[in-house]
């Protein structure tokens, strides 16, 4: 698992510096997931259950889509990075995975100093 200061450290705010081939490909999946709604409010639904994890048992209720459909969102999540699972018995649980998220808000990081107030 990566800490705050290694995410940091692999994706400098786009103000500073340009993204490297490699670092785009990767962000771009995580952004990619989450320009889906139903996967933006899944990780949602993650990240604020009991405990910071929460059974796909949980996580079908709030839709209208079928839980086959419920499981290729979280196969979306789970491989862009953003969450991570364990099969418990018959039920798979999930988590969201802080480090991933600091990387993108790190990257969106506007510095105070390099914000320029629309003309």
């Amino acid at each position: 698992m990566l800490g705050q200061d290694e995410a940091v450290a692999c994706c400098a705010p786009m103000v500073r510096e340009p993204l490297g081939e490699e670092a785009a490909a990767g962000l771009s999946r995580m952004f990619k997931a989450l320009s889906d709604p139903i996967r933006l409010r899944l990780l949602s639904l993650i990240a604020s259950h009991d405990g910071g994890e929460a059974c796909v048992c949980d996580l079908t209720a709030p839709f209208d889509v079928s839980q086959p459909t419920i499981s290729h969102h979280l196969k979306v999540l789970r491989e862009a990075g953003l969450v991570g699972s364990e099969r418990r018995g018959t039920w798979v649980y999930y988590w969201m995975l802080p480090e991933a998220l600091a990387k993108l808000s790190t990257l969106l990081e506007i510095p105070a100093m390099s914000a320029k107030a629309p003309t």
